[in-house]
């Protein structure tokens, strides 16, 4: 049971991490080309879209590489464990 739910939180990550990078991108661009949401119709442009591009890629990265380190790190326990249990069976 505990492998199906670390398998479905693999899926998950997987989802979240591609879900915030087409956030970003559409984010991205609805400041770039979209009217400024501001007070007084606020500010946007293509600089002010890849501030945002930037930024939120840093983002997404940051993010979606602390989930998967904690897989990872699940992972090379599980690893460890089973190597002890096989050496301790020797």
């Amino acid at each position: 049971m505990r492998d199906f739910f670390i398998g479905a939180f693999e899926k998950l990550v997987s989802v979240i991490v591609v879900v915030m990078a087409i956030g970003v991108l559409v984010a991205a661009a609805a400041v770039s080309f979209g009217p400024g949401m501001g007070p007084g119709g606020g500010q946007g442009g293509i600089l002010l879209g890849l501030f945002v591009l930037v930024g939120g890629s840093i983002y997404v990265i940051f993010i979606g590489g602390a989930m998967y380190l904690g897989l990872g790190i699940y992972q090379n326990t599980k690893r460890s464990a089973e190597l002890l249990e096989q050496i301790a069976a020797k």
